[in-house]
């Protein structure tokens, strides 16, 4: 399993090379050509999220980015440091979910619009909160190597 990660600080000019580097290693990883915009808008709204959260709530640890190449399956994981307890995101990713009394705030609100959007870009995703913060993982499929005479 071929894995490449990509560590950066929370500013939004670092999205744009998080973006090139995962259209280039799903490339190499078999990824139909016809899939790479939605890789490339997908990581770009996962990573813009991750950014966002981080400045919106003073965290100072990097943006992760791991990209991995497995068997059939191609996998971006994009994590940031905003852990579940009173950060305002529930375990389900959704912001406010743990209190359905709380206000939404306006990047409560990106927050689920930006999730939205890379829902609609990706059958396969995945979002999860923990003790070490937020993941959202995307999965598309690999198409099997042509082997050349």
């Amino acid at each position: 399993m071929p894995t490449v990660e990509l560590r950066f600080s929370a500013q939004p000019e670092h999205v744009r090379t998080a973006r090139l580097v995962a259209a280039a290693v799903a490339r190499r990883a078999g990824v139909d050509e016809a899939v790479l915009d939605e890789v490339r808008l997908a990581v770009g709204e996962a990573c813009s999220r991750a950014v966002g959260l981080h400045r919106s709530h003073g965290i100072v640890a990097p943006v992760t980015v791991v990209l991995t190449e497995e068997e059939k399956a191609f996998s971006i994981e994009v994590g940031d440091g905003l852990t579940a307890p009173g950060s305002g995101a529930s375990a389900s990713g959704a912001p406010g979910a743990g209190n359905p009394d709380a206000a939404e705030t306006d990047v409560d609100i990106e927050d689920e619009m930006g999730l939205a959007v890379i829902s609609g870009l990706v059958d396969d995703v995945e979002v999860r909160t923990g003790a070490d913060g937020g993941v959202i993982r995307m999965t598309w499929p690999t198409a099997p190597a042509v082997l050349l005479p």
